[in-house]
């Protein structure tokens, strides 16, 4: 199985993030713009927490608050799991399906080096099985 920093030289190391400071409101309206699920939240050059279209729809509308008045710091989740470069696509999606989460920043030691999701790990299994598959088939016909 591939790992986390083979997926990212395929699929980039952007990682859009955003202050705890800004309102909820400016982190959709960047999440939408760049059509992505989540940020990370940066203060003072370090990762702190994420936000994701979850936290807003259980923090925000479900309790009847304004996006546009409230701070992403007191709905973002503050607890942040991460994977390294070097661990396998396979632990990142075990990492996900066990913390309930679609999103993990990519650390190499303090150094944020990217940001991979739910959905880009399933392309990258499926693409490493199709490779898979293939090479079987060339055995199989040779």
């Amino acid at each position: 199985m591939p790992s986390v920093a083979q997926l990212l030289s395929v699929k980039g190391s952007g990682v859009w993030s955003i202050s705890p400071d800004a309102t909820v409101f400016e982190g959709l309206t960047l999440m939408a713009q760049k059509n992505i699920g989540a940020l990370l939240i940066i203060e003072a050059g370090r990762p702190v927490g994420m936000m994701s279209e979850r936290d807003y729809a259980r923090k925000i509308i479900l309790e009847g608050r304004s996006s546009r008045d409230t701070p992403i710091r007191s709905i973002m989740t503050p607890h942040l799991v991460w994977v390294a470069p070097n661990d396998s696509i396979e632990r990142a999606m075990q990492l996900m399906t066990a913390q309930r989460i679609r999103h993990l920043p990519v650390l190499d030691g303090d150094t944020l080096v990217g940001i991979v999701s739910i959905g880009d790990l399933v392309k990258a299994t499926i693409d490493h099985q199709q490779h898979t598959i293939d090479q079987l088939e060339r055995y199989i016909a040779t």
